[in-house]
């Protein structure tokens, strides 16, 4: 069997990556698919270092174990779940969620007060559900896949990414540490914050450092919003969304101009500028989805609504494989113009 390698850049979006589980479960069932490297943000840092924990210890059914073992568990265990109306729509998944009792008096709580206030014992059961379920101390002897997870540093502003030696639990808490939410992650002396701050996901570390022509992007963030916002709540849903997808938009920008002007040259002396021009970019995502769906869904994590996502990105993933599959190694499937207009 020819087999194509990929690697994989994971969007963060709080309970809605159980949206790229399910595209992660579908790749994984394809045994033409091999995966060199994976970079992500918050929950993409969980979907990719679960996965490749799973990957290490059981192969392509191990990782597909354990990333269905942990989305159960957060299902069961999370801090916070809205209740959801399911609607009649594409496969069954809900798409709107309606504000539970308990969840909008909290959210507006941390306007006036930190996770230092409302959360003084920092309890996070993602620790927990982690710390049962991933070996770090194994998977810091791995080096395949290789995994580049973003971190935001307080002090400074700038993404900071952990590799494969340097992950630990609280790397991980780090990437998915919401400012508003939870406490800072210490590490070595030096405070983090959730990766998608800064680069949601990060793209360059698997230019830089993998070898793969093909690049495959899991998106979470909406379509672009036509309505202007006008209320106050609207704007600062608004604002957030702007907050953790312009670092990708940037990013993706910066490299098209990057590969355009590799691309100009009639011998590609470097090595960085063979590899941009042979770098080829996919996009797996469900926009339309993902615009009916409210900021608030983010902390959905009721089996209901995460195992709807789960299917949708399951499905989104076996149409891009039966669309594009052939593109692998040859050319690019992304459109600018989906995103970018």
């Amino acid at each position: 069997m020819y087999k194509k390698t990929i690697t994989l850049a994971l969007q963060g979006g709080g309970s809605h990556g159980a949206f790229t589980w399910g595209v992660l479960d579908r790749l994984l069932e394809d045994e033409r698919i091999e995966i060199e490297g994976i970079s992500g943000a918050s929950a993409g840092a969980m979907n990719a270092v679960v996965m490749a924990y799973g990957l290490a210890v059981g192969g392509r059914d191990g990782g597909r174990q354990a990333l269905r073992t942990f989305w159960e568990s957060v299902s069961h265990r999370a801090p916070f779940s809205v209740v959801s109306d399911m609607l009649k729509g594409r496969r069954g998944l809900a798409t709107k969620s309606a504000l539970p009792a308990g969840v909008k008096p909290l959210l507006s709580l941390t306007r006036y007060f930190s996770p230092y206030q409302l959360n003084p014992f920092d309890i996070n059961p993602l620790r927990d559900i982690l710390a049962r379920q991933v070996d770090f101390d194994l998977l810091r002897t791995r080096s395949w896949p290789r995994l580049f997870i973003a971190t935001t540093q307080v002090s400074t502003g700038t993404l900071k990414l952990f590799r494969n030696k340097q992950l630990t639990i609280d790397v991980l808490l780090a990437s998915a540490c919401l400012p508003l939410l939870h406490r800072a992650v210490e590490i070595n002396g030096e405070a983090y914050w959730d990766g998608g701050l800064t680069s949601n996901p990060p793209l360059f570390p698997l230019v830089h450092k993998c070898a793969a022509r093909d690049m495959m992007v899991v998106l979470l963030h909406p379509e672009p919003r036509l309505k202007v916002p006008k209320t106050a709540d609207e704007i600062w849903h608004r604002l957030a969304e702007m907050g953790f997808s312009s670092t990708f938009f940037t990013e993706v920008q910066a490299l098209m101009l990057a590969q355009r002007e590799a691309k100009r040259g009639w011998i590609a002396f470097g090595k960085l500028e063979r590899r941009l021009r042979n770098l080829n970019l996919h996009v797996v995502e469900s926009q339309a989805l993902m615009s009916q769906l409210n900021r608030h869904s983010k902390l959905n994590a009721q089996p209901a609504f995460i195992h709807g996502l789960f299917d949708e990105g399951r499905a989104r993933a076996s149409d891009w494989l039966d669309q594009n599959f052939r593109k692998l190694g040859v050319r690019s499937s992304f459109r600018p113009a989906t995103l970018f207009g």
